[in-house]
């Protein structure tokens, strides 16, 4: 049973206390004696006719974002609800202490907060969890929810890292997919796209995909050496890649691994995949992803992808993480920390041991890493193979996130492929977008596809993001109305696109 008291409320051995600052925020703080799962707090909360709401997601959107009439079941970290003409936004500040989730119902609205450890109560002994700081940013009338959204953003991040420079250049995954490439193609890629930029004074990037690794298409570590016999000299491929005029990257996963020598370094609960999930909980794992980092940093790469995070901490993407996120009834090595925290602290592990380099999130928990990831990737894969998965992905993802944009890190909408099996007439389009955009552009090149207009144009919008996109970025106009906007503003010019 649940009792009020002074600021706050005692249910058995837990209490909720709920700290009001001078600005509104409202903070919730957690401590119990026992187990516990999850907090809810609820509010009276009219939904007035006609109401549209936009939730996030708990990691990577995968083609699902758009305004939807309410109510809504699982709105991950924050919401806006459209009303006549005025539109209102709640969340949470980033980095919490919980997984945060909205739900509106007729007349009310929740926040499930879900402190578990793994699929199990996580145990605080006698520390107090800073579980979530609840902000609200409310538009005038007549205010573009477009704008709202961005300043919903700005205000539950504080402390983005600043953009150093803008994110462009080469990335051969949606041509080679892993398969059949070895450092003269990696090398080919850095002199295509350096070419391409035609001498623009900031150097684009080139990536080592997956691929470079024993273990298939997206193996886990470990992460000390190439494929024998094709990726012998790491280091060498990255003095190369930077003699070819480009700054070299690597992608790696950091969270699991392909060949295990210490199983107690493994986490227990689901494994659906042959990559065996490695426990965040545990010092000695943090320290290995910590010398792996440095290892590839040492070799000389100065952009580092990691992957794989999310799935490999819960076994699910995120459109089936639902409120539970994972199975139930496993937990870590050390059950006095939450699913949130020990996600945070692993990001931040990554970031300090990164140094300078330039961090990019993949499958990662966005508003967790908010401040410890140069750049997010913001919505699942495009497609080399089939334009309309990068029109449901890529362009789903760049209207309904692009608020996040400098506000939580640099945006990565996947990369353009330029391939021969998708229709350049459309690739070009969804090219064209994102180099206005100013978000993250890389693009895959299957040397087959190239020509006269391919590289006119592949020329055209990597100087543009090397400059970093239009003065004003860009804005979608129709997308209360669309999944897949196809009116954007660039300044005083309305762009329409044929997806």
């Amino acid at each position: 049973m649940t009792r009020a008291e002074g600021s706050g409320f005692t249910a058995g051995p837990s209490r909720v206390d709920l700290d009001q600052a001078a600005d509104g925020a409202v903070t919730v703080r957690l401590r119990s004696a026992g187990e516990v799962s999850r907090v809810v707090l609820r509010w009276p909360f009219p939904l007035p006719d006609g109401a549209l709401l936009l939730g996030d997601a708990w990691e990577r959107t995968y083609g699902d974002q758009s305004w939807r009439p309410g109510p809504a079941d699982v709105l991950p970290w924050y919401f806006l609800v459209r009303a006549g003409d005025r539109t209102v936004g709640i969340g949470v500040r980033v980095r919490p202490g919980a997984f945060c989730a909205w739900q509106v119902t007729d007349g009310e609205l929740s926040l499930q907060l879900n402190v578990r450890n793994g699929g199990a109560p996580v145990l605080l002994g006698d520390r107090e969890l800073a579980a979530a700081t609840i902000v609200q940013v409310s538009g005038e009338p007549g205010e573009s929810p477009w704008l709202v959204h961005q300043r919903l953003c700005a205000a539950l991040c504080p402390d983005p890292l600043p953009q150093r420079r803008p994110l462009v250049g080469a990335n051969n995954w949606y041509y080679a997919y892993g398969q059949d490439f070895g450092p003269e193609n990696v090398i080919n890629d850095a002199r295509t796209v350096v070419e391409l930029a035609d001498g623009h004074p900031v150097r684009p990037y080139s990536v080592v995909d997956a691929g470079w690794t024993e273990g298939g298409g997206a193996p886990g570590g470990p992460w000390t050496h190439g494929i024998p016999g094709l990726f012998d000299d790491l280091p060498g491929l990255a003095a190369a890649i930077r003699a070819a005029g480009a700054e070299p990257g690597i992608w790696f996963r950091p969270a699991a691994l392909t060949t295990v020598d210490d199983p107690t370094l493994l986490r227990p609960g689901p494994r659906p995949v042959p990559e065996l999930p490695l426990d965040l909980s545990r010092p000695e794992v943090l320290d290995l992803v910590r010398a792996d980092v440095e290892r590839l940093v040492g070799w000389g790469y100065t952009f580092l992808k990691h992957d794989f995070s999310t799935f490999d901490t819960f076994a699910r993407w995120s459109p089936g993480m639902g409120l539970g996120l994972t199975d139930d009834g496993w937990s870590f090595a050390d059950r006095s920390l939450t699913n949130a925290e020990l996600l945070v602290r692993f990001y931040a592990a990554i970031r300090s041991a990164a140094g300078d380099a330039t961090v990019l999130g993949c499958n990662v928990v966005g508003h967790l890493a908010a401040g410890l990831v140069d750049a997010q990737r913001i919505g699942d894969d495009t497609s080399g193979r089939d334009w309309a998965r990068t029109r449901e992905m890529g362009v789903n993802t760049l209207a309904f996130r692009l608020a996040q944009h400098r506000r939580f890190f640099t945006a990565d909408a996947d990369c353009v492929p330029a391939t021969p099996q998708t229709p350049w007439e459309k690739n070009r389009q969804f090219l064209d977008l994102v180099a206005r955009s100013g978000t993250a552009l890389f693009v895959s090149v299957d040397p087959r596809s190239r020509g006269d207009q391919v590289d006119a144009d592949l020329s055209r919008a990597l100087r543009l993001a090397l400059d970093g996109g239009s003065p004003d970025g860009v804005e979608p106009l129709d997308w209360l109305d669309t999944a897949h906007p196809t009116r954007w503003r660039d300044g005083a010019e309305t762009l329409t696109y044929s997806w």
